[in-house]
């Protein structure tokens, strides 16, 4: 039995070169700390990061032979918005924390039937499609927003 390599150092986009394998995942797949995985290739690899992470396409993995492994958003079900007052719309989606890919002229958003509902009543046109999903990242940093809460003193005794 092979030990399979392992990925601990993540390069962000336009901080690596080079040549490298691809590594295809969609949006949720994209989150991850400690996960096997397959390069597009049919290489298997272990990613071990010190914490949960998102990664972005055009990211890299290196493994611990100094290959890399380029990340690639998958095609996955998404909803282009379109439609009168985009930034009132985007905020409408950001605050339900729904992930959300901004545009000069148009949203994308997972295919989401209760947010597609919402959006319809504000006068947004949804079309479905196969689209890379690439939402923005978070206020405070790189990825995504998890286990945030909106009020200074949750946590204050």
């Amino acid at each position: 039995m092979s030990t399979l390599p392992i990925a601990q150092r993540l390069l962000r986009k336009g901080h690596w070169s080079g040549p490298a394998e691809t590594c295809t995942l969609d949006y949720d797949g994209r989150f991850l700390r400690r996960k096997r995985l397959s390069t597009d290739e049919g290489r298997d690899f272990i990613v071990d990061l010190a914490q949960s992470t998102s990664l972005d396409d055009g990211d890299a993995l290196e493994l611990e032979d100094g290959s890399r492994v380029v990340v690639r958003a998958a095609a996955e079900d998404v909803l282009i918005v379109t439609g009168p007052a985009l930034p009132r719309l985007a905020w409408h989606i950001g605050n339900r924390h729904t992930p959300c890919q901004i545009e000069a002229s148009r949203l994308l958003i997972q295919n989401d039937p209760v947010i597609a509902h919402m959006l319809e009543h504000l006068g947004a046109t949804m079309e479905p499609a196969l689209a890379p999903f690439t939402p923005e990242g978070g206020a405070y940093g790189h990825g995504r927003t998890h286990g945030h809460d909106h009020g200074a003193s949750a946590h204050a005794h």
